[in-house]
């Protein structure tokens, strides 16, 4: 039964973030950047109902369903512009292709291969915190841009929230006297974000995060 309650519940919470990102862009509450980032924030939450309801290895092709399908949809939706507060102007961003396709990834190997679903946890939350705030406040606040179509405000704002994510999921997982692992996941992904072209970020940050998350638990 639990797994009926996962799969509806996770595509009412990712209904619910479209919904509410389109909601608030059609009445001008927000900008298109603030809806789309909206979302891209928004559906990285998705990965606690994958945490909480499918922690039982031989189910990994259950927890596959929600990002298998929001990877064609996307497809679809980019193609045909079907979910307009989902999508950039224009055309050669992926962006929303590759976020479903990171999360296929992440469950597949943290949650089956790797036994350590933290792992992808890392990447998703900086991904979804790190790199969505990163881009509202620094369109909103950046003045100078210091390459790679990034503003000092943004990557300020990337470390800041990917330490602030690394510190939480370190804490609670393996302990807070780990810090300096934090410090370098965060350095790690602010670096990666800042160098990657827009909408492959998608595919760079949350993966090479949690590689790197990865490698310094080996340490």
């Amino acid at each position: 039964m639990h797994i009926i309650y996962y799969l509806i519940g996770s595509y009412a919470f990712i209904g619910l973030m479209i919904g509410l990102s389109s909601i608030l862009s059609k009445y001008k509450i927000i900008g298109d950047e603030g809806s789309r980032k909206l979302i891209h924030i928004g559906v990285s939450n998705w990965y606690f109902l994958a945490l909480i309801f499918m922690q039982v290895p031989n189910q990994i092709w259950i927890t596959l369903i929600p990002p298998v399908s929001f990877v064609i949809l996307n497809y679809v939706s980019y193609k045909m512009n079907l979910i307009k507060s989902m999508e950039r102007g224009g055309k050669g961003n992926l962006g929303t292709v590759y976020y479903p396709i990171s999360l296929l990834v992440l469950v597949y190997i943290t949650f089956s291969i790797l036994n350590n679903p933290y792992i992808g946890l890392m990447g998703v939350m900086i991904m979804g915190y790190g790199d969505g705030l990163a881009a509202v406040i620094g369109k909103r606040f950046g003045t100078k841009d210091i390459g790679n179509q990034k503003s000092l405000i943004g990557v300020i704002t990337m470390f800041i929230t990917s330490l602030i994510t690394a510190s939480l999921i370190i804490g609670f997982t393996i302990g807070i006297s780990f810090i300096w692992i934090a410090i370098v996941t965060a350095l790690s992904a602010t670096i990666i974000e800042y160098a990657t072209p827009k909408g492959l970020d998608n595919l760079s940050v949350p993966i090479g995060t949690s590689l790197i998350y990865y490698l310094l638990l080996l340490i």
